[in-house]
């Protein structure tokens, strides 16, 4: 009896107690899909026949992308003087080139690693594509400073080899922090996409094993690494990738840091600045989520994947685009204030000269782009059509290659001396051959989607109902 009457109260107080109502969680797989027909929906893509479509893109990639090496061929037989570099811009056009290809690199790391390590379950559907996306801007990136010496046969002198001549690198020097930033974080992402892949190319070499493809079904294995889905097989596999993505988490930050270093370790005016590590690490992650949407909304809409990449991706995609691209234009404005402040006389010349000067065109271009297109996302109506989204990621990418350009050329070519300024004028290799990289580009990205799964197939049934053992009951019945 004294029992009744001590939980009596209790029960009446929770019964008035009305406690918040949770926000509905989105669902990352409409319409309530199956593991199966996730299974049939990727591996469909690779096992079917080869769309027409993707002749065609193939054939122009592979036209685009010869203009790149007919470039570097003509520049290895004739010299680098067929590039526009003449003094004072020294760096020009490949080296704008190479730190927007490395910042695009940057949202697959950013999506596979940081966003896996903090458990944002909605990374699944774009991880595997933006990882692709990483790997191959890296090669496309690493062309340029490779050339760039001049005499390639002498590239393999940036690695600290013995040689005969007992030359040493300058250790001190961010151009040769560069060679082990980029050749690292080129190495782990490679291990990093590869290792997610393994499950999923055991998955095809079994589909291909049963409709009698011997020779895809072997060459899918030999990758698969004897997969068998076993416990301790799935238990060393989440391991792995957990170790790679915390490896990985901090390369996002360092390389572009890096990059970054080669500018602001200088005296010249505009680039010895402290902003510059933080501003280039957002501006990577800015461009890299641009490609990323630049990409995957006209394979959303080739290949049907409405249902695995859903509007909310998209609006999570934008909002990260939002985010960064508002970093990056208080970037600017913050340039030009330090400038005012520290009352240089220098580097206040050096940033009237970028918005008013010879390449004022290229510099509006750029805050326009950078500054202006991303505030578009501020409204869900513009997040809600895919259309547009494609649109403002173009004018991103745009924007933050002329970005590149302004902070190199226009700190070159006028710089403490007024009789040796210049006018940076790129020749058609250096059009060309940068051109042409987005060829290579677009030849391994569709090499990739042809051969290898998409998305990865696991994380995207972990993330369905069906996978929650507690699905469908409500909390009284736990």
């Amino acid at each position: 009896m004294a029992h009744v009457e001590h939980t009596a109260p209790s029960a009446a107080i929770l019964q008035e107690v009305k406690p918040a109502a949770q926000p509905k969680r989105a669902v990352l797989v409409e319409n309530n899909r199956s593991f199966s027909w996730i299974t049939e929906k990727i591996c469909g893509i690779i096992e079917g026949k080869t769309p027409t479509w993707w002749w065609y893109c193939f054939g122009v990639a592979c036209f685009v992308a010869s203009f790149t090496v007919a470039g570097i061929t003509y520049l290895v037989s004739t010299g680098v003087g067929v590039w526009g570099h003449r003094n004072p811009v020294n760096w020009g056009w490949p080296i704008v080139n190479f730190v927007f290809w490395i910042g695009i690199g940057h949202a697959g790391t950013l999506i596979s690693a940081i966003l896996c390590l903090l458990r944002q379950k909605w990374r699944t559907s774009i991880n595997r594509a933006a990882e692709a996306m990483t790997i191959f801007a890296v090669v496309c990136a690493g062309i340029f400073p490779v050339f760039h010496v001049g005499r390639v046969w002498y590239a393999w002198f940036l690695f600290p080899i013995p040689n005969s001549n007992e030359i040493w690198q300058n250790f001190r020097s961010p151009l040769e922090w560069d060679v082990f930033a980029v050749s690292t974080y080129g190495t782990v992402s490679v291990l990093f996409w590869y290792v997610g892949m393994i499950p999923d190319l055991a998955v095809l070499r079994d589909r291909f094993y049963t409709a009698g493809n011997k020779t895809r079904s072997f060459l899918y294995g030999l990758f698969a690494m004897g997969w068998r889905g076993s416990n301790r097989h799935w238990s060393n596999y989440e391991m792995a990738y957990m170790i790679l993505a915390g490896v990985a988490t901090p390369l996002v930050l360092s390389v572009h840091t890096i990059v970054s270093f080669d500018f602001a370790v200088s005296l010249i005016p505009g680039w010895h600045t402290t902003i510059f590590p933080p501003y280039f690490v957002a501006g990577a992650i800015f461009s890299g989520f641009g490609m990323v949407l630049t990409l995957m909304l006209p394979l959303r809409a080739v290949y049907h994947l409405e249902d695995l990449i859903t509007q909310y991706h998209i609006d999570c995609m934008c909002k990260i685009t939002l985010a960064t691209g508002t970093i990056v234009g208080y970037a600017y404005s913050m340039e030009f204030f330090i400038a005012w402040y520290s009352a240089n006389p220098y580097e206040g010349f050096t940033f009237i000269n970028r918005a008013f000067g010879p390449y004022a065109w290229a510099y509006w271009i750029m805050i326009s782009c950078n500054v202006i297109t991303p505030q578009f996302f501020w409204f869900k109506a513009v997040r809600n059509n895919t259309t547009m989204v494609w649109v403002l990621s173009i004018f991103v990418n745009v924007g933050m290659w002329f970005e590149r350009f302004v902070i190199i050329c226009t700190s070159l070519t006028r710089d403490f001396l007024p009789s040796s300024w210049g006018v940076l004028s790129p020749t058609v290799v250096d059009i060309f051959t940068f051109f042409g990289t987005f060829g290579v580009f677009s030849v391994l990205f569709l090499l990739f989607i042809r051969f290898l799964p998409m998305m990865p197939m696991a994380e995207l049934k972990a993330v369905t109902p069906q996978a929650d053992v507690h699905a469908g009951h409500d909390h009284e019945d736990h």
